[in-house]
C-alpha cells in the first residue's frame, strides 16, 4: 500500500475513534442516570426523639424479638412484624406509625421528606434494622424490605420474604432480567445513533 493511503486510512480510523469514544461515554452516563432515576424502595421507619440511647435500645429490642437469646422461651418472629409492631407503638411519625412505619411501597428516590432517610434507603442492607439515622425530625430506625436498581449493593437480591421458621429470605426478581434486556436494547439504540452521525 502507498504511504499516503496508509496515512489517509489512519486519519479516518482516528476520526471514527473520536466519534465513537464520546458516544460510548455518553451511553454510560445515560445508563447511570437511568438507573438512578428508576431506583425504588419499600421501607419502614420509626421516628424517635433525638436520643442515641432510646434509638439503640429499641433497635436491640427489635433484634431480640427476631432472634431471641439462647435459653429464652420466646419464639422468634419475622423482622417486618417486629419492626411494624415497634413502629405502631413508639414512632413519633403518626402518619406512618398506623401503617407499621411503612414509608412507601416501591417509592422512588427522593420520596422521603428527610433527605438523610431518603439517602439511607438506598445505602443500607436489605432486611437489617439500621440506624439511628439523624435528621431534622429526630432519629430514625430503618428497615428496607425491597429495592430495585441497586445491583452493587444488593446483587441479584431485590426483596426479603418470610421463611417457614420466621427468618428472612433474600429473593431475586425478574426486575434484574428485564433490566438486562433493557440495557441490551439501550446499547443497540445507542450504537445505531452513534453510527448514524
Amino acid at each position: 500500500m502507498f504511504p499516503s493511503i496508509r496515512r489517509a486510512l489512519a486519519v479516518i480510523a482516528l476520526s471514527i475513534l473520536h466519534l465513537v469514544r464520546p458516544t460510548v461515554a455518553f451511553i454510560g452516563v445515560i445508563a447511570r442516570d437511568f438507573n438512578a432515576l428508576t431506583r425504588k424502595v419499600t421501607a419502614h421507619h420509626i421516628l424517635l426523639p433525638k436520643s442515641d440511647e432510646v434509638a439503640l435500645s429499641l433497635k436491640q429490642s427489635i433484634r431480640n424479638r427476631v432472634n431471641p437469646p439462647k435459653g429464652s422461651d420466646k419464639e422468634p418472629i419475622y423482622i417486618v412484624d417486629a419492626f411494624s409492631a415497634a413502629a405502631e407503638r413508639y414512632s413519633r411519625d403518626e402518619e406512618t406509625a398506623v401503617r407499621g412505619g411503612l414509608l412507601g411501597t416501591l417509592a422512588p428516590q427522593g420520596y422521603c421528606r428527610a433527605k438523610e432517610l431518603d439517602a439511607a434507603c438506598f445505602q443500607v442492607p436489605l432486611g437489617e434494622v439500621c440506624g439511628p439515622i439523624e435528621s431534622e425530625y429526630g432519629y430514625h430506625l430503618l428497615l428496607v424490605t425491597e429495592r430495585t436498581n441497586c445491583p452493587k449493593l444488593d446483587g441479584q437480591n431485590t426483596r426479603i420474604s418470610r421463611a417457614l421458621d420466621e427468618s428472612v429470605l433474600l429473593e431475586g426478581s425478574n426486575i434484574q432480567e428485564s433490566r438486562q434486556v433493557g440495557m441490551v436494547l439501550f446499547q443497540q439504540v445507542g450504537f445505531w445513533l452513534g453510527a448514524s452521525f
